[in-house]
């Protein structure tokens, strides 16, 4: 059994398709690229695996769980967390104190224990504010952990975002462009960041435009076009694929040259 099956999966906005009958599976400890041109629908496959999105039709299915009609939040419990294009941090505050609210999700204390700071709500708080620099030691933030993160270089603020992410002790993390606006040396330095996630035996699914960074770091790719599954395979079959070279370089017209 897979950590994630997707069966069928589609959403319509209106009279468009966004994503068309996807299928494909992702194993526990796999890193898995899912890729495209502009448009094709990745994103919308990252809304609906964690429910942001509800589909027109098809499953999703988690740990052998149907996650399908879950809110957000339960599928977040769960340990289905994401991360997105523009990074969605609060920059008044430092690294450590993001870090340390994204850990409120596993918080076991009540509202009305946070509200007059009970013994659990102070428990809970000193260990998210543990945990929390742990995460950053391990991502190579500790040095800015108290750096206010509108002060922090833009690859550190993806990895910062990375960070909100392992707060939540993930089993499966998306991924949603990584590497945008890196230079080569922050990529780099990026893929071994998330390769040692995969190590900590989170899966993840990553969604990215820079195919070296793609090639380098997945096990596999899903490449989809216009919502559609085109192919699928580990990465030197995905850069030979015919359907693929198509979809990003379009095909060539009879007669031209």
């Amino acid at each position: 059994m897979a950590l994630l099956e997707v069966r069928d999966l589609t959403k319509h906005f209106g009279g468009l398709a966004a994503v068309d009958g996807l299928d494909f599976d992702v194993p526990e400890g796999e890193i898995l690229a899912l890729i495209g041109p502009n448009g094709a629908g990745k994103s919308t496959v990252f809304n609906l695996i964690t429910s942001y999105l509800k589909p027109t039709r098809g499953t999703i299915t988690f740990l052998g769980k149907n996650m399908t009609h879950l809110g957000m939040h339960e599928v977040a419990r769960k340990g289905i967390v994401r991360t997105f294009q523009e990074t969605n941090l609060f920059r008044e505050m430092t690294s450590l104190q993001n870090v340390i609210l994204a850990h409120h999700l596993r918080c076991r204390a009540s509202d009305w224990g946070h509200f007059f700071y009970s013994r659990r709500a102070r428990k809970d708080e000193a260990e998210f504010r543990e945990s929390a620099g742990a995460i950053l030691d391990y991502l190579g933030l500790s040095p800015y952990r108290d750096e206010l993160v509108r002060n922090l270089p833009h690859g550190h603020q993806r990895a910062l975002e990375v960070a909100l992410g392992m707060a939540t002790h993930p089993k499966l993390l998306l991924l949603d462009e990584p590497f945008t606006g890196m230079n080569p040396e922050e990529t780099d330095t990026a893929i071994e960041m998330v390769k040692g996630i995969r190590n900590r035996g989170v899966t993840i699914i990553l969604v990215e435009h820079d195919m070296r960074a793609v090639m380098g770091i997945s096990d596999r790719i899903v490449v989809i076009n216009f919502g559609k599954k085109i192919a699928e395979g580990k990465p030197k079959e995905i850069q030979h694929n015919e359907a693929v070279i198509e979809a990003y370089l379009g095909k060539e017209e009879d007669g031209e040259t």
